[in-house]
């Protein structure tokens, strides 16, 4: 299933195999999704001031909008094995392998999540602030709370997998299978 797939500028977007988009998710211009990613119900993906990268296995939940910036270097760099939340805000940040993006947070212009960071849910993580590995970031403006567990670690490992089974169902599902 894909979505509504734009050019921007003469520009198309680069899906990889086994991409899962969403009928009603939008995703334009000069944006590349690696194989096995999801792009979720209602998402937007624009590509259209500057690059968008996505990488394997990640899943971009329902709502999220993720965006870059015309500024120099204000494109969003999202990795592979990541999480994003339902109805989160990314916009012109790099989001490192393995990291995460609770529900309803918002990561701005030149933040940087390493892998193995974590932003809670309704964060707000300010232009460029840097979340370490094993750091949680929460509040208004996000600030480092504490280290994350073994069970957040667990969930960071094991929701993008559960993400790509998802994907293939609701792909299945298109073909009749």
């Amino acid at each position: 299933m894909l979505g509504l797939i734009l050019p921007y500028k003469g520009i198309m977007p680069t899906i990889g195999k086994n991409v899962f988009i969403a009928h009603n998710a939008a995703v334009m211009g000069d944006v590349v999704l690696g194989d096995n990613c999801n792009i979720w119900f209602s998402c937007v993906v624009r590509g259209d001031v500057n690059k968008i990268r996505i990488g394997k296995n990640t899943n971009i939940q329902d709502g999220t909008i993720v965006h870059c910036s015309s500024q120099e270097g204000g494109e969003t760099i999202i990795g592979d094995d990541v999480t994003v939340g339902h109805m989160a805000c990314i916009h012109a940040c790099t989001l490192e392998d393995n990291s995460f993006v609770g529900i309803g947070a918002k990561v701005l212009d030149g933040a940087y999540v390493e892998s193995g960071g974590m932003v809670a849910a309704c964060a707000l993580l300010t232009s460029g602030k840097r979340v370490k590995k094993g750091e949680m970031w929460a509040g208004v403006p996000a600030k480092p709370i504490r280290e994350i567990g073994e069970k957040e670690m667990a969930m960071m490992k094991r929701i993008p997998g559960h993400y790509v089974e998802l994907g293939e169902d609701y792909m299945k599902g298109e073909k009749g299978a």
